[in-house]
Formats: C-alpha cells, sequence, structure tokens
C-alpha cells in the first residue's frame, strides 16, 4: 500500500472525519446549463459530487485514491440504487481519456500540476467545476494546516485561462464543519469572442 494511499484511508477512517453529503453548490445551481453524458469526479472521497451528478442521469467515473472512502462512497450510492463507476486509483497513475467528459468536477483537492489532463480530458463544450481551499489573513474554521495545499489568490483562475470562465469567486462561506475561505471555479472547454452564457438561477 503507498504512503498516500494509507494516508488516506487513516484520515477516513477516523471517527470525527466527515465530508458533506450535498454536492459543490455551484455544480447544483448550474446542473440545467451543463452539457448532458460522461462526467468525471476527481478524489471523490465519499462521492458527494458523483451521486448527485448519477442521480440526474450521468455516466459517472469517480477516482479515489482511498479504499476506505470508496466503500462509504460505495454503499452511499446502493442505498439510492445509482450506478458509478468507482476507481481506485492515484491521480498520477490514472490515463485519463482525451475530449472524453463532459463535465467534470474537483472539490477540495490541490491538483494545479494535474490540471492541463483535466482540460484534455474535457469533451468540446465540457465544463470544469472546482472549488479549493484559499490562503486567508480572515479567520476560518475548516481547511488544510498547510499552507502548501491551500491556494493564493487566482492561482486556479490563472490555470484555466484557457477554458471559457463562466464563473470564478473567492469568498468565505460555510463547509462541512465551519467557515472556509474557497474558491469556485466553472469554465468551458470553449473558445472565441462569441459566446453562449445561459441564465442562471438566484442563489439562495
Amino acid at each position: 500500500m503507498s504512503d498516500e494511499r494509507e494516508r488516506w484511508n487513516e484520515k477516513y477512517n477516523r471517527v470525527e472525519w466527515s465530508l458533506p453529503d450535498t454536492p459543490i453548490p455551484e455544480l447544483e445551481r448550474r446542473l440545467a446549463t451543463l452539457p448532458d453524458g460522461r462526467a468525471l469526479d476527481v478524489a471523490t472521497g465519499t462521492g458527494r459530487n458523483a451521486r448527485f451528478l448519477a442521480a440526474n442521469d450521468y455516466d459517472v467515473d469517480a477516482v479515489d485514491i482511498s479504499d476506505v472512502a470508496l466503500e462509504d462512497a460505495r454503499a452511499r450510492a446502493e442505498e439510492r440504487d445509482l450506478e458509478v463507476n468507482w476507481i481506485r486509483a492515484d491521480l498520477t497513475e490514472f490515463d485519463l481519456e482525451t475530449d472524453a467528459y463532459d463535465v467534470i468536477t474537483v472539490s477540495f483537492f490541490a491538483a494545479l500540476e494535474h490540471l492541463p489532463a483535466l482540460k484534455e480530458a474535457l469533451a468540446p463544450g465540457g465544463v470544469l467545476v472546482y472549488e479549493h481551499h484559499l490562503r486567508s489573513s480572515d479567520a476560518v474554521e475548516v481547511g488544510p494546516s498547510s499552507e502548501r495545499f491551500q491556494y493564493r489568490s487566482n492561482d486556479l483562475l490563472r490555470a484555466c485561462l484557457d477554458l471559457t470562465i463562466l464563473s470564478y469567486e473567492e469568498r468565505r462561506r460555510p463547509v462541512s464543519g465551519g467557515i472556509a475561505a474557497v474558491a469556485t471555479l466553472v469554465a468551458r472547454n470553449s473558445s472565441g469572442g462569441t459566446q453562449s452564457y445561459p441564465k442562471l438561477p438566484a442563489r439562495d
């Protein structure tokens, strides 16, 4: 067992370690505007995004390094009779298909070095929904203990400027366990000066 796999298995075995059961808020808000088809949930954890996408008729691949997390995710999906292709793999060793996915989700996984491959895996018109913890001078209650695993302001935005940025926001907001500083990006695999920008429902 690799050191990373063991580390994450230990983390998911902790009683106090919990993840939200609801998807990325911006994913849920934009669902009606997203292309149908295949979806990939990166570092799926207990599968909140994967289950949401499967419940909305996507053909979902969900990748995580942790056996413990995937067992939990699979059990939760089976309770709702949802089909997801759960894949136990380190993303560094996962062979991403080119132009394969209509939606890719990443939540709270520091993966800037993997973004070139993830963007290549987006189908034409495909959408990336990504959120992650930020370094912040404000008081936060949730987030990595080391700045190494936190993004600086605009890191995520700059890494995706070759996509069409539909939404980018940096703010403090409630997450599971308390308040976090979070960057949220929605970007489409498209180019050109004239594009479509779907109307969205108001935020709650």
